[in-house]
């Protein structure tokens, strides 16, 4: 017991300021929200359009535009063409699915239009989480806010074992045959209203098994989706400021 409060008082205050202070500190391999320069992806189309291997990319009227919501964040498109950047801008998530779609490099995190949440749910959420059929990595880095260094506890989130106690359901994988049932149970069994966060890219889009066989439809056409949190993974700050931000807890400090 004394070594363990003597190791206690040497390490000090271990939880990070986040999102008071400053930005978190991120990896430096951390890759954040996509910035597409039109001029110079001109004359990368072709390229760009075979490169991206969830077809995230797409044409219209000449312009390129990038799915945050289907990418991997794999760069293979960055490598090719010096007019996507992968900046350190961790604030991805999103209340509407076209939000998540990048064409330029200016960007506003959008707060929720439905006030909803915040008002029920501002100082208290309660989170059941339901693996839809994922590799467990959006698991893990949604795991992880419950640990010291995070803890979401403080803002009053909590991870509930009961969806008969949940505010929302927070979906991470796509949504696999063998798995559908117990999603429509989970959310049948959560008392009203309920919310709904698709995590991780194939909880928004289908991510790498958008088109396999044992995936039923998106998310989104089963259950109204309320925040999408795009990554594969997310980080565990993307994760945080996106579901404080549905709390109407502000979007947090810019990373530069």
């Amino acid at each position: 017991m004394w070594k363990a409060l003597k190791a206690r008082l040497y390490q000090g205050y271990r939880t990070g300021n986040f999102p008071v202070k400053a930005p978190p500190a991120l990896p430096e391999r951390f890759a954040g929200r996509a910035e597409v320069d039109q001029e110079k992806c001109a004359e990368y189309k072709e390229v760009l359009a075979e490169v991206c291997p969830v077809k995230a990319i797409s044409f219209s009227d000449g312009k390129i535009s990038l799915d945050m919501g289907k990418c991997i964040f794999c760069r293979k498109c960055a490598e090719k063409c010096e007019g996507i950047r992968f900046g350190k801008e961790y604030r991805l998530a999103a209340m509407k699915r076209e939000d998540l779609i990048v064409n330029n490099s200016y960007y506003t995190p959008p707060l929720p239009q439905d006030k909803s949440l915040a008002k029920l749910c501002g100082r208290s959420l309660k989170i059941r989480q339901v693996s839809a059929g994922g590799c467990a990595a959006c698991e893990l880095d949604f795991n992880v806010l419950n640990t010291l260094a995070w803890d979401m506890g403080r803002f009053g989130i909590q991870v509930v074992a009961s969806p008969r106690h949940a505010d929302c359901i927070l979906v991470t994988g796509p949504v696999t045959k063998n798995m559908l049932l117990a999603l429509k149970k989970t959310y049948e069994a959560a008392p009203r209203p309920v919310w709904v966060i698709a995590c991780g890219a194939c909880a928004v889009s289908g991510g790498l098994y958008e088109k396999s066989s044992q995936c039923e439809e998106k998310l989104e056409d089963i259950l109204k989706v309320d925040l999408y949190i795009p990554g594969c993974p997310p980080h565990p700050s993307t994760i945080l400021e996106g579901i404080m931000r549905l709390m109407g807890k502000g979007a947090g400090p810019e990373n530069k």
